[in-house]
């Protein structure tokens, strides 16, 4: 059966990329091309030969997808898109606009601002009436997007999230959060009317949907009718801590607020702090799951391979957030309960034989009541027949959702205690709530990560480090004929054709990132071909980016 390319990555994985030269097998480019001796004029025409083919031959109605494949046939984001799809969910449309624009702020090239506003008018079109961003939206309209979740979206065994079309928005993955922190930044540049009104609905969304106890759901507006998918009712309701919803949504209102001084964003961040310490489980078991029910404040699952269960890698994310939140309040509540929380990942901590992959030493998920670690499996072969299911056996885990986590235990207790030394009062002075009248946003999103820090310092001037010469010259000379860096699209999927079979198909899937010829699930080849991937136009460009900076 043919087999199509597709990149699937996350966003922390194409940051942690930016700033090194980006691998691929390339042809290179003709003679004259580079054929000027200053590296920072070849630069600059590298960077705008790439940005057209960009623009011309691959955005759709200014929107992008993940990958492409070298004709433009075929595209991707986490699975395959139809023609007139881009995507939400990182790395797609928003990261492809933050770049845009840190070019800008690099060049003053108003090519890249105009290519910048382009990204920002097909996310106005792709928003939600209510504020927020599904994963992916679909300019051929609701019929053909409805038509995508019943074939493609459905079939993809793993990626339950996309087994039911809920025609709202969601929190999950930061696509919205992404898309959010954009329409922010393009108001600010000018000052453009025509992004008020959107930056408006995509804050009220953050405000509309937040709980009165302070957490957040992972999908809103609520869908009345959400069916119960796998045996497990519907999730998207749940206070949801699972890829740091809340942490995205409050780093979100502080830009808000310091940057606009809109106090609705400031109140919302206080009540988003209540909720991670009503929701720490009591000891010995002071943790948190990824979701928790909003009648008992209890932990609870989701997707079917993520069980009602403390999750040792949620926790730790969640007690640096507390951490965060006593440095910017002063508040003890946010340290009171913390030893318990260390002291309840250290009682998981694997160690000697127990571990079964090194460096990481604590399971992902833990049984309540037993502290014993739950192990996803999975049998069958398809999302019709197959099926997920949890016991204490560490033997043939399931491979795309990893069972075991590293954690810097150590370097949270002795944050902690660091801060324990630190008198409240000598905190205030730096703390984000503090209004700032010098504050302007960070002039690069594309090749950082950015934190809460970064909003409380005159961010603006992060300048970046210049590559050599001779990196400059191999993204230079490995920009093909056509204007893009072929890279071996290094994951597959199988085209959809029909639904999965009650007949469990031959073969061994239970480590297997993909089922039978019916999973439509994104999975590693050891052949892929070359294509054109949206990570290394990001990554190449963000490197070219430091050789031109213009501060």
């Amino acid at each position: 059966m043919k087999r199509h390319p597709l990149l699937s990555t996350r966003r922390d994985v194409l940051l942690a990329a930016a700033g090194a030269v980006a691998i691929a097998a390339c042809s290179k480019v003709p003679s004259g091309a580079s054929g000027t001796a200053d590296p920072r004029a070849n630069a600059l025409a590298a960077m705008k030969r790439a940005t057209t083919f960009m623009r011309e031959r691959c955005a759709v109605n200014g929107g992008y997808v993940w990958a492409y494949s070298a004709d433009l046939s075929n595209r991707w984001g986490e699975m395959e898109a139809y023609p007139g799809m881009i995507w939400i969910q990182p790395p797609g449309t928003a990261t492809v606009g933050h770049l845009f624009l840190d070019v800008y702020h690099a060049t003053g090239d108003e090519y890249y601002y105009e290519a910048a506003r382009e990204v920002g008018l097909s996310l106005i079109a792709a928003q939600h009436l209510s504020g927020g961003w599904n994963y992916l939206h679909d300019f051929a309209g609701e019929e053909s997007i409805r038509r995508w979740y019943e074939t493609i979206g459905k079939n993809g065994w793993r990626l339950e999230e996309f087994h039911h079309y809920y025609g709202n928005a969601t929190f999950d993955d930061a696509g919205t959060s992404e898309a959010s922190q954009y329409l922010l930044r393009m108001y600010l540049e000018k000052r453009d009317e025509e992004f008020a009104a959107p930056l408006e609905r995509a804050i009220r969304f953050v405000l509309d949907s937040q709980y009165e106890n302070g957490g957040w759901p992972q999908r809103f507006p609520f869908v009345d009718d959400a069916p119960s998918l796998h045996g497990r009712p519907d999730y998207t309701r749940y206070i949801t801590f699972n890829d740091d919803v809340a942490g995205e949504n409050m780093k979100f209102l502080l830009m808000v607020w310091q940057s606009m001084g809109d106090q609705r964003a400031l109140d919302a961040i206080h009540r988003g702090m209540e909720i991670f310490a009503a929701t720490l489980q009591p000891a010995p078991q002071a943790g948190w799951g990824l979701q928790h029910r909003l009648e008992d404040l209890k932990p609870v699952g989701a997707r079917s391979y993520e069980p009602d269960a403390l999750v040792t890698h949620t926790t730790a994310t969640n007690i640096g957030l507390m951490l965060n939140f006593y440095e910017w309040t002063g508040d003890a509540q946010f340290l009171a309960r913390i030893p318990e929380a260390l002291d309840w990942l250290q009682s998981v901590r694997l160690s000697g034989d127990d571990i079964k992959m090194p460096g990481r030493e604590f399971p992902t998920f833990i049984e309540i009541g037993t502290n014993r670690a739950l192990i996803n499996h999975r049998r069958g072969s398809n999302v019709v027949n197959g099926e997920y299911y949890q016991d204490y056996n560490p033997e043939k885990p399931i491979v795309h959702y990893s069972q075991w986590r590293a954690i810097d235990l150590d370097g949270l207790r002795a944050r902690y205690e660091s801060l324990q030394t630190m008198a409240p009062e000598s905190l205030a002075a730096r703390s984000p709530f503090n209004k700032r009248d010098d504050f302007v946003l960070p002039r690069f999103f594309s090749t950082r990560t950015i934190e809460v820090s970064d909003l409380n310092s005159n961010a603006g001037s992060n300048a970046l480090e210049r590559p050599s010469p001779a990196a400059i010259a191999e993204l230079v000379n490995n920009l093909n004929d056509e204007g893009y860096w072929p890279t071996p699209l290094v994951a597959v999927s199988n085209p959809y054709t029909g639904d999965g079979d009650l007949e469990v198909a031959a073969g061994d899937y239970s480590q297997t990132r993909v089922g039978d010829a019916s999973d439509t699930s994104p999975y590693i080849t050891e052949s892929p071909l070359l294509g054109i991937s949206i990570g290394s136009y990001i990554q190449n460009m963000g490197v070219l980016m430091q050789a031109v900076d213009i501060d």
